[in-house]
């Protein structure tokens, strides 16, 4: 589970972002749910989210751990077992606690870093969107919506369950062509805290005996 863990944060959830070769179709109900999922995350000053991620093979989830995101702005925080991404507006830290080691890098263009929430601005380019109808999702009788590459990207498929009333999102899955799969399942939401002013600050006296490499 750690090494899926490290692979997906440092990676970023999404494989790679895919241009735009064939045409791209979306559906109308769906673009509007998630432009609404959009524009209401992004009129908070914060938000965060707790949650569960799973993943396993074959479509099936064998293995879960909790995480936490915060989120201002496009700065975020991540954390997942003993995995700590921070996003700080300029460059991506990866802090590993169990192997004691950081890594510093550039955001890469050509992949979307880690959010429970990446989805709602990528598939404008990267995929085709169709409106599945409705799914009970932990209790909420949620809006089911199927993203699929217009390119080749990894992935098969991409599933979000919107909680349209609320215009929140649920849970999120990804599939990949090799079977694995990778699930974000929200369990609580809070907006507009007061933070820490140094949450998205990466502090080096902290690590002083990590190994740390910057890109």
């Amino acid at each position: 589970m750690k090494n899926v863990i490290s692979k997906i944060i440092l990676g970023g959830l999404v494989v790679g972002a895919a241009g735009l070769t064939n045409a791209q179709k979306i559906d109308a109900k769906a673009k509007k749910i998630l432009d609404d999922i959009t524009a209401n995350y992004n009129s908070k000053k914060n938000t965060y989210f707790k949650f569960s991620f799973g993943s396993g093979v074959n479509g099936q989830v064998t293995k879960t751990e909790p995480g936490i995101y915060y989120a201002a702005g496009d700065k975020y925080k991540l954390k997942i077992m003993d995995t700590e991404q921070i996003f700080d507006g300029n460059k991506i830290y990866n802090i590993n606690a169990d192997d004691m080691e950081v890594t510093i890098a550039k955001p890469n263009g050509s992949a979307t870093m880690f959010s429970p929430i990446n989805y709602l601005t990528t598939y404008r380019n990267d995929y085709n969107v169709s409106y599945s109808g409705k799914k009970t999702v932990n209790g909420v009788n949620a809006d089911f919506i199927k993203l699929t590459p217009v390119k080749a990207n990894g992935l098969k498929y991409v599933y979000i369950f919107v909680d349209a009333a609320k215009k929140q999102m649920v849970k999120l899955e990804q599939h990949g062509n090799n079977k694995d799969v990778a699930v974000i399942a929200i369990k609580e939401y809070k907006e507009n805290q007061e933070l820490d002013p140094n949450m998205f600050v990466f502090d080096k006296n902290k690590y002083k005996n990590y190994v740390i490499t910057e890109l």
